[in-house]
């Protein structure tokens, strides 16, 4: 029953959404050259759909790594801000400052830096946009410690990186998970940002800027449609990561 509902309530709100979206357009007449339907996409998908497999596995993979590096800078950076108050307050205004910066106005900036290695740019700008929660988050976590239990493990003789592996990395990693959840949409944003504004005719973006040059709506839909296919399809992933890495956190529903 609980896997049923799982399963059956996401796919029923996916439903509920498809339906209104297609009531929309339909009640408002609007040609598929102005706003496409869901009735519109499978047709894209059939015609391109082999297009949608590798340029969506250049978007993912790409994505992946950026996220990857994201969680290991990420929490190596909130390691030093969450066991250092120097660190900590002399690092958050240089991170709040970097995260304010619109991360399209870094992609011509990287462009011209790294000329033509378009598969690094576009990993680097899903790590630049992705990290910032983890690192904050793991921040956090560290330095709200009960002082009580580090004042324990240090008078019994433990080092430093003990109290880190058993009590401070399992205390932080539900605060991990939930910062790595949002680090995901993040980090497709940040390769689609480079696949769109920066071209190099590689990814979803790319397929979606040929949609837009040549007025395909219902292809340019469809890539949105992909994109949140992959987005869902890695959330699920951490997701199931949680479970098994930090499933004691989680309250039983009644």
């Amino acid at each position: 029953m609980d896997l049923l509902r799982k399963i059956g309530v996401p796919l029923a709100a996916i439903l509920i959404f498809l339906a209104l979206w297609e009531g929309i357009v339909w009640w408002n007449g609007w040609p598929n050259y102005k706003m496409a339907s869901p009735s519109d996409l499978p047709p894209a998908f059939a015609r391109y759909w082999e297009l949608f497999l590798t340029m969506g596995w250049q978007t993912l993979w790409r994505t992946v790594a950026g996220l990857g590096l994201a969680v290991i800078f990420g929490t190596l950076l909130g390691m030093v801000m969450g066991f250092s108050r120097i660190a900590r307050d002399g690092l958050y205004p240089l991170l709040v400052g970097f995260n304010a910066i619109p991360k399209a106005t870094l992609v011509p900036v990287l462009a011209l830096i790294f000329i033509g290695q378009h598969d690094f740019n576009t990993v680097l700008m899903a790590f630049l946009i992705s990290f910032f929660p983890i690192a904050v988050s793991v921040g956090i976590g560290l330095s709200t410690l009960e002082p009580e239990y580090r004042d324990i493990l240090r008078s019994l003789g433990a080092s430093k990186l003990t109290i880190f592996w058993k009590i401070a990395l399992p205390k932080t990693l539900p605060e991990f998970f939930g910062a790595l959840k949002v680090s995901v949409t993040l980090a497709f944003i940040g390769t689609n940002l480079v696949e769109i504004v920066s071209p190099h005719g590689r990814g979803l973006g790319a397929l979606f800027k040929s949609g837009e040059t040549n007025g395909d709506y219902p292809l340019m839909f469809a890539v949105l449609i992909a994109l949140a296919f992959l987005g869902i399809l890695l959330y699920y992933a951490v997701v199931a990561l949680e479970r098994i890495f930090a499933g004691w956190a989680e309250r039983p529903q009644h």
